[in-house]
């Protein structure tokens, strides 16, 4: 099992910044990625950024590329997922999501799938005004 809490979330002008973390606990040592969805009011979930745990490779949909970086963590055995969230728009609105994929190698399954993510966290609002 794996327990994953975000925080960060918050109310931001367009253009400002947040930086949303995932903290992930339990049987972590077979993470093979993490990812970021969000889902707006009335919209279907949808991928934002992942990472790699072992290479740190990352990967971004258009809308983000050049204002979301993602990162990780592992200082002190405690796994953490970061997302820095520049350049706001008001489309960037939504809850935003972290999650796990637990295979313990490459399931075939892109990146920007929500069916490759085995734990989800419970989500953080991100409020974009205009």
């Amino acid at each position: 099992q794996v327990q994953l809490v975000e925080s960060g979330g918050g109310l931001v002008q367009a253009g400002g910044s947040l930086k949303l973390s995932c903290a992930a606990s339990g049987r972590t040592f077979s993470t093979y990625a993490m990812g970021w969805f969000r889902q707006a009011p009335g919209k279907e979930r949808e991928f934002v950024a992942a990472i790699n745990w072992s290479s740190s490779r990352t990967y971004y949909t258009e809308s983000v590329k050049g204002r979301f970086t993602i990162s990780i963590s592992r200082e002190n055995a405690k796994n953490t997922v970061y997302l820095q969230m520049n350049s706001l728009k008001p489309e960037d609105t939504a809850v935003y999501y972290c999650a796990a994929d637990q295979s313990p190698g490459p399931d075939g399954l892109p990146y920007n799938s929500r069916h490759k993510y085995d734990y989800w966290g419970q989500g953080t609002q991100v409020t974009v005004s205009s």
